[in-house]
C-alpha cells in the first residue's frame, strides 16, 4: 500500500516539475509574439462570401411544354422515376418518366365524352333527317291543297257571288299556308344546319383534346435532348428534383445538362456590404472539395433589388462571379469561397487590428518603446487596418495591454482633433445617406399608389412582388462586359 503512494506522490512531482518547465520555456516564445513592427506595403479590402458553382449556360431537361396546354389544364404531376445526379448522358438516352396514372385515366374521360359527342352527332343527323322528311311531306300536301282549292273555285263560277267570294277566300287561305311552309321548311334546313355544326364543332373539339393527351402522354418518358453530365433541377425553395418531386406546369425542368467550359460562382452578399461590391472587381476563388487549388475571377452581375433567403432574417443581394478559364475538375453545385477584392491600396502603413485600443472614442496603440500613441485610422480588413498618422514604418507595438499602462506616456494629443473632426464628417455622411434612403422609399410609395385599384385580396407585399417583376427601375441588374 506504502508503495502505490510512494509512486503516485512521485507521478505528481514529475507533472508539476515538467508544467514548469513547458511555461518558462513557452513564456518567452509568447513574449516573441505580444510584439508586431508596423509595415508598410499594398492593402487589400476584401469582402469574403461563400458561393455555389453553376454552369454559365446549360441545356434544360423539360416535361413536355404540352402540360402547359389550356385545353387540358394539367395540374403538379408527380417524376416516378429519374437516373442518378451527375450521369453522363448521350442525346437520346433515358432520363425520367412522368406517373401518368392521372393523366391515362384523364384520357379515358375524354374517349367516353368523344364517343358520346360522335353519338350527339349521329342522333342530331337522324332526327334532322326525319323532320325535314315530314316538312316535306306537309309541303306536298298544301301542294295538292292549293290545286283542289283552285278546281273548287273554277267549277264555282256560276255560283252566287257570296259562294264564289267564299271560295276565293279558301284559295287565298291555302296558298298562304303553303308558302308559310315552304319559307319554315327553309327555316328549318338552316336551323338542321346550326345544330349539326354544333355538334360537329365539339366533336372536333373532344378530338383535339384526345389527340393533344395522347401526344403529351407520349412525351412522359423523357430524354436528354444533347450529350452532356446530368444535373438535377433546383426549386424555388433550394430542394433538388428527386423522385417524388412535384412537376408544375410553370416550372417543367427536371434537370439540366451545364456547359462545364464556362463556370460561375453565385453567391450572396449582406446589405452592409453589398455597396463595396461593382461588376469588375477582381475575385479569389477557393473550392472547398480542392483546397489546394486557387482560381481567379471577376464579378459579373450584382443585382439592385435585395431579397430575404428561407429561414434567414437578413437581406442579402446575389452576386455572379464568372471563373476564369476551364478545369475539368470543377462540377455544379460545389461550394466555392470567394473573396472578392473591392480596394487596393498601395505603399500604406497598416498593422493587425489587435494591435488598436480604444478609449473613448480615441484609438492608439502601445508602442514597445514605453509610449501610448494616438492614431487616426483608416479603411480595414479582417486581420488588418491602415493606419494614416501616429506611426511610421518599423514601429514596434505591443499587441496586448501591457501589465502596467498607465506608466506608458500619451503622445500625439494633437491628433485628437483630427480623430473628432473625421468623426463629424462622417456622422454628416451617414445621414445625408438615410436621408437619400428615405427619400428613395418615399418614391416607391408613392409609386405603389398606383395599384390602389387591384383586385381585393391583394396584400403589400404581393404589389411589392408585381412592381419588382414588372420591371423597370424597381428590377435593375447591371451587367457588363468584362474589361479585355
Amino acid at each position: 500500500m506504502k508503495k502505490i503512494l510512494y509512486i503516485s506522490v512521485a507521478t505528481v512531482i514529475v507533472v508539476i516539475v515538467a508544467l514548469v518547465i513547458f511555461n518558462k520555456v513557452t513564456s518567452g516564445e509568447d513574449l516573441e509574439t505580444l510584439e508586431v513592427k508596423v509595415t508598410i506595403g499594398n492593402f487589400e479590402i476584401l469582402v469574403t462570401t461563400t458561393g455555389e458553382l453553376q454552369a454559365e449556360n446549360s441545356k434544360q431537361i423539360s416535361a413536355p411544354a404540352g402540360l402547359r396546354s389550356r385545353n387540358l389544364r394539367f395540374g403538379q404531376l408527380k417524376i416516378q422515376d429519374l437516373i442518378p445526379e451527375g450521369t453522363v448522358v448521350d442525346s437520346g438516352d433515358y432520363v425520367a418518366q412522368i406517373d401518368r396514372s392521372d393523366a391515362d385515366n384523364r384520357l379515358k374521360d375524354m374517349l367516353d365524352e368523344l364517343e358520346k359527342e360522335e353519338y350527339d352527332l349521329l342522333k342530331t343527323r337522324l332526327d334532322t333527317t326525319i323532320q325535314l322528311r315530314n316538312l316535306r311531306d306537309e309541303l306536298i300536301n298544301l301542294e295538292f291543297n292549293v290545286e283542289e282549292v283552285e278546281i273548287t273555285l273554277e267549277q264555282s263560277s256560276y255560283e252566287p257571288p257570296a259562294t264564289i267570294r267564299q271560295a276565293q277566300i279558301n284559295l287565298d287561305k291555302a296558298m298562304r299556308a303553303f308558302d308559310q311552309a315552304k319559307k319554315n321548311y327553309k327555316l328549318k334546313v338552316q336551323q338542321a344546319k346550326a345544330d349539326m355544326r354544333d355538334d360537329e364543332i365539339n366533336l372536333a373539339k373532344r378530338q383535339r383534346q384526345k389527340d393533344e393527351m395522347m401526344s403529351v402522354l407520349d412525351k412522359f418518358t423523357i430524354y436528354a435532348p444533347t450529350p452532356g453530365m446530368l444535373i438535377y433541377h433546383k426549386e424555388w425553395g433550394g430542394q433538388k428534383r428527386k423522385v417524388g418531386s412535384n412537376i408544375s406546369p410553370w416550372d417543367l425542368t427536371v434537370a439540366t445538362l451545364p456547359d462545364l467550359s464556362s463556370m460561375i460562382s453565385k453567391t450572396y452578399i449582406n446589405e452592409i456590404d453589398i455597396s463595396k461590391i461593382q461588376v469588375g472587381q477582381e475575385v479569389r476563388i477557393g473550392v472547398d472539395a480542392f483546397p489546394e487549388k486557387e482560381y481567379k475571377g471577376k464579378v459579373f452581375e450584382v443585382a439592385n433589388i435585395g431579397e430575404q433567403l428561407p429561414n434567414t432574417d437578413a437581406k442579402v443581394f446575389e452576386v455572379v462571379i464568372k471563373v476564369d478559364g476551364t478545369d475539368p475538375i470543377l462540377r455544379p453545385s460545389m461550394t466555392t469561397s470567394n473573396q472578392i477584392v473591392t480596394s487596393i491600396f498601395e505603399d500604406v502603413l497598416f498593422l493587425p487590428l489587435e494591435a488598436i485600443h480604444v478609449d473613448d472614442s480615441i484609438p492608439f496603440v502601445y508602442k514597445k518603446n514605453g509610449t501610448k500613441q494616438v492614431v487616426i485610422l483608416g479603411e480595414s480588413n479582417e486581420n488588418e487596418i491602415i493606419v494614416e498618422q501616429g506611426l511610421k514604418e518599423g514601429d514596434r507595438l505591443l499587441l496586448t495591454i501591457p501589465e502596467n499602462p498607465e506608466k506608458f506616456k500619451l503622445q500625439g494629443e494633437e491628433l485628437i482633433a483630427v480623430i473628432h473632426e473625421k468623426a463629424r464628417q462622417k456622422k454628416l455622411e451617414e445621414e445625408a445617406r438615410k436621408a437619400e434612403v428615405a427619400r428613395e422609399a418615399e418614391e416607391r410609395e408613392k409609386s405603389m399608389m398606383k395599384f390602389q385599384k387591384l383586385p381585393e385580396g391583394m396584400n403589400r407585399e404581393q404589389i411589392q412582388k408585381m412592381m419588382r417583376e414588372g420591371g423597370g427601375r424597381q428590377m435593375v441588374v447591371r451587367k457588363v462586359e468584362e474589361k479585355k
